[in-house]
């Protein structure tokens, strides 16, 4: 049986210890802000409670067409009952033909509410379909407090989520090479037409990436946006704000000025050498399997907590797992990388007779030793 060793150590200590700083203060009913990369909240206010959300509901609807049909040349042929919707249009008409992209783009700048009927009636064959579908995302999401009733966000009691929520789907959409290029885009002509994005922020806020806008009088101003800086990712979510654009340049002046995304740890990293029994190779090194990174502010103490054999027993793959290295913030874990074996190492014990079995006997005593020096060198200084 293998013992493992579990070493906490003290990773980073970001400044002095001191108050964090106020939140901005904004005008909206519900808002949150989170890191991009690692989901952290940052900043939250009434983010649990559910609300209507307009046409931010058309993140979700973008994010099940390019899942369902990631062909975005696919060519869709206009049916007569999805025209004529009403609020937001890109004025589609009966008979005429548009690429997937093409209503993507007209779906996500013009916030055409003709443009989630066609995309979900072309997808799924008809639009309760598509809802369906819609909400079986959400689910898998994690979006407990979501429901959907119609691509587009037109009002209807059922219809509704949270600011976290819809974070969380930011977050998914950022990730969609596609979907990212599309909300980022300020204006552009497509099928004929001259499409502008809704959203101000483009213009208005430096490193601002997209994203949705919404309006209807029962949810007022929606607004999820996104804005990144020095390789930070930022997401804000605002909904029934008559403030929005400031506000998201208030929220965004937040974290940026008081979170700094931490390299914890970076793939490829020889970490450790662990003592080999029953090989000539006495140590083999183990690594970082990915990079590791997480915002922090002034004054927080992030752990490290090392998961390994005190020793291994040959034979030993490259590339398979050693271990653990987990990094902890108020107990919680935050962020973590396995430690892989850097390379092959063979059992030479079968060839070797007698005195190599015995040998083997008196270097796995000393590998304890040396296990606890490395242990304790490592936790001095390598973290």
């Amino acid at each position: 049986m293998k013992r493992f060793a579990a070493v906490l150590l003290t990773l980073a200590v970001l400044l002095c210890p001191s108050v964090r700083a106020a939140g901005p203060g904004i005008s909206a009913a519900s808002a949150i802000l989170i890191d991009g990369e690692s989901g952290r909240v940052l900043y939250a206010q009434n983010a649990e409670e559910e609300r209507p959300i307009a046409s931010i509901t058309k993140l979700m609807t973008a994010l099940v067409a390019v899942e369902s049909h990631p062909d975005l040349s696919e060519v869709v042929t206009i049916r007569p009952e999805w025209t004529g919707v009403e609020g937001s249009s890109m004025y589609l008409k009966a008979g005429e033909e548009l690429t997937l992209e093409a209503l993507l783009y007209g779906l996500l700048l013009a916030s055409g509410n003709d443009a989630a009927v066609a995309i979900a009636g072309f997808c799924a064959g008809d639009v309760d379909t598509f809802v369906a579908w819609m909400n079986d995302k959400a689910a898998e999401l994690g979006m407990e407090h979501t429901h959907f009733e119609n691509p587009n966000g037109l009002n209807d009691e059922g219809h509704y989520s949270t600011a976290a929520d819809m974070a969380a789907l930011a977050r998914v959409v950022m990730e969609h090479e596609a979907l990212a290029k599309i909300v980022g885009t300020r204006s552009i002509t497509v099928a004929g037409r001259t499409l502008t994005n809704h959203n101000k922020l483009l213009w208005r806020y430096e490193g601002c990436t997209g994203l949705k806008t919404g309006y209807t009088d029962r949810a007022g101003r929606t607004l999820v946006s996104c804005a990144e800086r020095d390789g930070q990712r930022l997401i804000a979510v605002t909904l029934n704000d008559p403030n929005d654009w400031a506000d998201h340049a208030a929220l965004f002046d937040y974290g940026f000025a008081h979170y700094r995304s931490a390299m914890l740890a970076l793939a490829n990293r020889t970490f450790r050498m662990l003592p080999v029994t029953g090989s000539l190779n006495r140590f083999v090194p183990v690594y970082t399997a990915s990079d590791v990174y997480y915002p922090l502010t002034e004054g927080e103490l992030v752990k490290a907590r090392v998961e390994l054999p005190e020793r291994v027993e040959a034979p030993i793959q490259g590339g398979t797992i050693a271990g653990r290295l987990l990094f902890t913030l108020d107990g919680a874990v935050i962020g973590e990388t396995y430690l892989l074996y850097a390379g092959d190492v063979a059992d030479d014990r079968a060839g070797r007779g007698l005195f190599g079995r015995v040998l083997d006997w008196f270097r796995a005593g000393e590998a304890d030793t040396l296990a606890t020096v490395c242990c304790r060198w490592i936790s001095d200084s390598n973290l």
